[in-house]
């Protein structure tokens, strides 16, 4: 198959930006606290990251003594999706590897149980485009590529979010997606990163960012992608924060 996502790298600043990404989470990796004790990053990694995206989604950012403010179905949706990939260590990237659509049907079921009927969780809109983008996009993001890991992470986020394949929970999700590709990918291989952190103290910008990539210019793409980047290694950046706290 023909890699449509090569020619990604060739966008102003892509390459760049992925690079750096991936040498900050590599560094966060190193830090002495996770090379021995990188369980309580993730954990926290998966909270803080929980929080602000539900934030993203309007939801609450109050944990109660449970740990999740029971009568916020968005909040409870987000912590949800990121334990259930805390520390890299879930079935859910085994799933994603043969059957990436069965991850995400996983990964709404999980987001979107308090805020759909039970009949929709996992279950695309009944339309044959959203259909086929989907299937593309899981082929794209789990074949062989030369696109590196930040950007096939960025993509799959973007395009969840471009096409908002359910009925609810679409948001949480696409931002489910780009941690799953991350672990899954050896980019983030214990879940460490927060990069959604990022994103809810630039939450005009990542919802403008967003627009533009879904209108398919190459320079909104290019925006798109370079923004991810960002996220990604302020994400490291936090993870590093919390390693240091513990440490």
């Amino acid at each position: 198959m023909t890699d449509l996502l090569a020619p990604l790298l060739a966008l102003p600043g892509v390459t760049d930006a992925a690079e750096a990404a991936r040498e900050a989470l590599a560094k966060a990796h190193r830090h002495r606290t996770n090379l021995r004790n990188w369980s309580v990053t993730a954990a926290e990694s998966a909270v803080r990251g929980a929080r602000a995206s539900s934030s993203l989604d309007g939801g609450g950012l109050r944990l109660d003594e449970s740990g999740v403010e029971a009568d916020d179905p968005i909040l409870a949706g987000a912590l949800r999706v990121n334990q259930a990939l805390e520390g890299g260590t879930t079935s859910l990237i085994g799933v994603w590897r043969r059957a990436p659509l069965q991850a995400l049907a996983r990964l709404h079921s999980l987001a979107a149980a308090d805020m759909t009927d039970d009949e929709r969780l996992g279950r695309p809109r009944q339309d044959a485009d959203v259909a086929a983008r989907l299937d593309l996009m899981a082929r794209l993001l789990t074949g062989q590529s030369s696109a590196p890991a930040p950007i096939l992470a960025a993509v799959g986020h973007g395009e969840v979010l471009a096409l908002a394949p359910f009925d609810a929970g679409n948001g949480l999700v696409a931002r489910a997606v780009l941690r799953l590709v991350t672990i899954a990918s050896g980019l983030d291989p214990q879940g460490l990163g927060v990069p959604e952190v990022y994103r809810v103290r630039r939450a005009d910008q990542y919802r403008a960012a967003a627009a533009v990539f879904a209108s398919g210019t190459s320079e909104g793409v290019a925006q798109w992608l370079v923004m991810s980047c960002k996220a990604l290694e302020d994400g490291a950046r936090e993870a590093i924060s919390i390693a240091e706290s513990v440490g």
